[in-house]
C-alpha cells in the first residue's frame, strides 16, 4: 500500500472552494493527475454514483472507475476507485474553514500488488501532484 497526503491553507471561504473542486467542467484547470472524464463528471454527487475519469499516474495513463463513498458539501468529498493492474484507488478531500479561509487536504490510498513493486516512485509521484494540484486549486479559487 502506498498512502500520500497533501494540505494547504486557501484564502477563500470553503463553499467557492467546494464550487471550484466539483466543477468537473474545469477539473482538469487545477488536478495535475486528471486528464478527462469519458462521460463527463459524476451525473449525481451522492454515496454510491459512479463516474469514469482518465488520470496520468507516474506519466502513465490510466482509467479510474470511481464510485463516490462520502459528500458532505463544503466539507468533504471521499471516492473509491478500480484502476489498471487491479490497483485501487482512494482520495479523499477534507475542507476545514479557518477564519476567511479554508484548509484543504487531500489524502490518497493506492492498494493491490502492482503498488508494492513501485510503492515509493509512487509515493512520490502521487505527493508532488496533490501539492501542485492545491498550488492550482488556490491560484484559481482564491
Amino acid at each position: 500500500m502506498a498512502e500520500v497526503s497533501a494540505e494547504a491553507r486557501i484564502a477563500a471561504p470553503a463553499e467557492k472552494i467546494w464550487a471550484r473542486l466539483t466543477d468537473w467542467s474545469a477539473y482538469g484547470e487545477w488536478n495535475a493527475t486528471h486528464t478527462s472524464f469519458p462521460e463527463g463528471g459524476p451525473a449525481a454527487l451522492e454515496p454510491g454514483g459512479t463516474f469514469r475519469e482518465n488520470m496520468k499516474l507516474m506519466g502513465f495513463p490510466a482509467e479510474v472507475e470511481w464510485t463516490v463513498e462520502q459528500v458532505e458539501p463544503a466539507r468533504l468529498l471521499a471516492i473509491r476507485g478500480k484502476g489498471p493492474m487491479a490497483v485501487e484507488l482512494a482520495t479523499r478531500y477534507t475542507l476545514t474553514p479557518d477564519g476567511e479561509a479554508t484548509t484543504v487536504r487531500i489524502d490518497g490510498e493506492f492498494t493491490g500488488a502492482a503498488v508494492s513493486l513501485m510503492a515509493g516512485r509512487l509515493r512520490d509521484s502521487a505527493t508532488a501532484a496533490l501539492n501542485e494540484s492545491l498550488r492550482k486549486l488556490a491560484d484559481r479559487t482564491s
